[in-house]
């Protein structure tokens, strides 16, 4: 009996252990898409579910869907125990206070408007994660597509689709790209900062040479706002091409860029012929 009982006491006692904790979690959509490209699979313990969503995320959903996903609970991070939280420096001071209340390491990453504050970014998290030559790689990979698409002559008026009648405006990190890239942001050109609305009655009265949509031009409309894309073009006869430029590469900087200025050389190279 003495036996039986202290083999249910270990027993107790081992089923009463929490599930081991470690790892990297990051609630973070945009470190995500670094995160990923820097570590291998087994050191994440779970990304964002935003990268999950084909209309938020920044990674191929191949990949992200290989992934745990963290809804970003101060309750659920914890509960995972990771060695380090990547998270938005726009986390909550409530958040905040219970990961250090729970002792975890925390990283807390703003949105960079720049291309030299995405690699400063990639450079920070890579030192975190103490793989800092793979952040030197990664940087030397943009820097490379950066000078590959760079153009030099004249601008080319352009407006990039986000989704619906959003669009991406000036100031931020996608403008840069496009500057770069040869073209002008004509949501800049609008007025619009950063990402705001953007009613097609604008573009019909003063349109872009190119319109950059995330669906794939030329396949029946899916959404109201598509629609609407269409019947302006039509009205346009012909004086605005339309290419598409996939949503995944409009949310984030990181890797992103030397993907998105590739993409923008294509379209730029398409437009000039």
């Amino acid at each position: 009996m003495h036996r039986a009982a202290l083999l249910c006491l270990i027993m107790a006692g081992c089923a009463a252990q929490p599930p081991r904790g470690g790892g990297i979690v990051s609630t973070n959509p945009c470190a995500d898409a670094i995160l990923v490209e820097l570590v291998p699979p087994q050191r994440i313990s779970a990304i964002s579910h935003y990268s999950q969503d084909p209309a938020a995320t920044s990674i191929p959903l191949g990949i992200a869907r290989r992934f745990r996903v963290s809804h970003g609970t101060a309750e659920e991070v914890v509960a995972m125990r990771p060695e380090l939280v990547i998270a938005s420096s726009f986390t909550s001071p409530a958040t905040r206070e219970a990961y250090a209340r729970a002792g975890l390491k925390a990283l807390y990453l703003d949105s960079p408007l720049t291309i030299e504050a995405s690699k400063a970014q990639v450079s920070e998290l890579a030192g975190a994660l103490g793989v800092a030559p793979a952040g030197a790689a990664m940087n030397a990979r943009i820097d490379r597509a950066v000078d590959a698409a760079s153009w030099r002559g004249a601008q080319i008026p352009a407006l990039i689709w986000i989704g619906g009648n959003l669009v991406s405006g000036g100031g931020n990190l996608l403008d840069e790209m496009m500057t770069r890239a040869g073209f002008s942001d004509h949501a800049a050109h609008y007025g619009l900062q950063f990402t705001g609305y953007l009613p097609i009655e604008h573009v019909v009265v003063d349109p872009p040479k190119v319109m950059l949509v995330p669906d794939e031009p030329g396949r029946a409309a899916s959404s109201r706002a598509a629609q609407l894309r269409s019947r302006a073009l039509a009205r346009l006869g012909g004086k605005v091409a339309e290419a598409r430029f996939p949503r995944e590469l409009v949310n984030c900087g990181g890797p992103v860029i030397a993907k998105a200025m590739t993409r923008l050389a294509e379209v730029r190279r398409s437009v000039l012929q």
